[in-house]
């Protein structure tokens, strides 16, 4: 999320030079010294904008792995981990062009058109923000959003640093619901209740087969992994393995260690 010709790696200008993201180690980055009360900040309002001239290549890569940027956002919804970022870039462009203000509502995505507007839940408190996503990133560990300083305060993960999260794109004059209130402590009755009832898991894989899928869950047990479920749609053409339920960040990302050890590269959160 900073301008690449101001970044302290050089040697990722050429990777990146069109799409300036967050590439960077989570620990470097830090909230103001003086933190301002951020609670009043608005939601950002969506609005009809032409694509960026920046940030918007068909494809690009970062740290070796290529990411498509989506023809449309139309209906896009997504469910992950959100990390955010601060005063480190504060003030610095953003691969839209844009400088990054860390105390308005913003947040970097790897695939999504610039600009696209979002509505962002955390699922462990209910709390939700509508966000501009103007920048790229972030490209570190297993998250799918990076927020602003700002709108991670809203959502009350600045402590956490990260958070269980449901991105929601939302298209100018189309409803957004309004945000709901966060109870005072999170827990796994609690990220129940905001998913609206859904438990939330790790899907590791699909599979035709029943076969399969039991091979793969024994695989993960032997790592370790004991809540797996395999998952037959009601035809039983399609079995899924999925691990949980998870309520949190921590055993999330343990999980999809143990996928990645196996070669499984795309273990991501699911609900049921």
């Amino acid at each position: 999320m900073r301008n690449p010709a101001r970044s302290r790696w050089p040697w990722l200008v050429v990777a990146v030079v069109l799409v300036a993201g967050c590439g960077r180690p989570v620990h470097t980055d830090r909230a103001p010294s003086r933190p301002p009360d951020v609670s009043s900040v608005p939601d950002a309002v969506p609005r009809h904008e032409a694509r960026s001239s920046r940030g918007n290549p068909k494809s690009y890569e970062v740290f070796g792995r290529r990411y498509y940027v989506l023809d449309s956002a139309n209906g896009h919804v997504e469910r992950g981990v959100a990390s955010w970022y601060g005063e480190k870039f504060h003030g610095r462009l953003t691969s839209s062009g844009e400088p990054y203000d860390m105390y308005v509502m913003t947040a970097a995505h790897k695939t999504l058109p610039l600009p696209t507007y979002a509505r962002v839940t955390n699922l462990a408190n209910g709390r939700s923000v509508v966000v501009k996503v103007n920048d790229r990133g972030p490209f570190v560990d297993n998250r799918i959003v990076d927020l602003s300083y700002a709108a991670a305060a809203r959502l009350d993960m600045l402590r956490a640093g990260t958070a269980m999260v449901e991105l929601k794109v939302i298209e100018p004059g189309g409803a957004a619901a309004p945000p709901q209130p966060a109870p005072a402590t999170a827990t796994l009755a609690t990220v129940d209740a905001a998913a609206g009832g859904d438990k939330i898991y790790v899907q590791v894989g699909a599979f035709g087969e029943d076969r399969n899928a039991r091979n793969l869950a024994e695989r993960l047990r032997e790592r370790g992994v004991e809540d797996v479920v395999v998952r037959a749609d009601r035809g039983g053409s399609l079995y899924r393995v999925r691990v949980g339920p998870v309520s949190s960040v921590e055993y999330f990302d343990w999980v999809v260690a143990q996928a990645e050890a196996l070669g499984i590269d795309d273990a991501h959160m699911a609900m049921e």
